[in-house]
């Protein structure tokens, strides 16, 4: 298993964000390993998001209820950080849940832990505030292929960014991903391997 140092590496790396080695080693000190098994809580409904959860191995779904169905926000891999921001933020109950959809190892870096470190070190701060421009950059490009693209561009932006998804998600995941019936979603990935 990799140690804190490795890890703090990796996310640094991950974030385009160097780091001197003393803080990669004050930061390797506040992240904490947790292991899960396949369809575990990370998070549930009611709960506050007090961490960042970077995936060292495994994969994870974000997910909500609307009208009693079962709508999957994010699916994040190995080397993604994941958050329920608002929650986060507002320090407030979250309505969306984390999930493990394989057995994961996730590094766990406490709020209070990293904001202080942030406080203290300028590196620090801008490596914080790359975890959520990443995130924010991301939830924006989501929302953009969902409002202007039709459902064969959707599938197609996703083989292109994240192919580790299509291969490893439950399908049922994947079409609730990418807002379409799971109907729709086989005739976008046949018409695409026949293409």
């Amino acid at each position: 298993m990799n140690s804190n140092l490795d890890i703090a590496k990796r996310i640094s790396s991950t974030l385009d964000c160097p780091l001197s080695k003393e803080v990669l080693k004050a930061f390797a000190e506040i992240l904490t390993v947790e292991k899960y098994k396949k369809g575990e809580k990370i998070l549930d409904e009611g709960q506050v998001c007090k961490s960042l959860y970077f995936i060292d191995k495994g994969m994870t779904r974000q997910f909500y209820f609307k009208y009693d169905k079962d709508l999957t926000e994010h699916i994040g891999y190995e080397d993604a950080i994941i958050v329920c921001l608002e929650s986060y933020f507002n320090e407030e109950p979250t309505k969306l849940m984390i999930e493990t959809l394989e057995p994961t190892i996730a590094w766990k870096i406490d709020k209070h832990d990293i904001e202080r470190l942030a406080s203290l070190n300028s590196e620090m701060g801008t490596l914080y505030r790359r975890i959520f421009e990443k995130s924010l950059i991301t939830s924006q490009q989501k929302a953009d292929t969902l409002r202007f693209e039709p459902a064969n561009e959707r599938y197609n932006k996703l083989m292109q960014r994240h192919p580790e998804i299509l291969k490893r998600a439950p399908l049922i995941y994947i079409a609730s991903l990418l807002q379409m019936t799971p109907e729709t979603l086989s005739r976008v990935r046949s018409a695409s391997l026949n293409s």
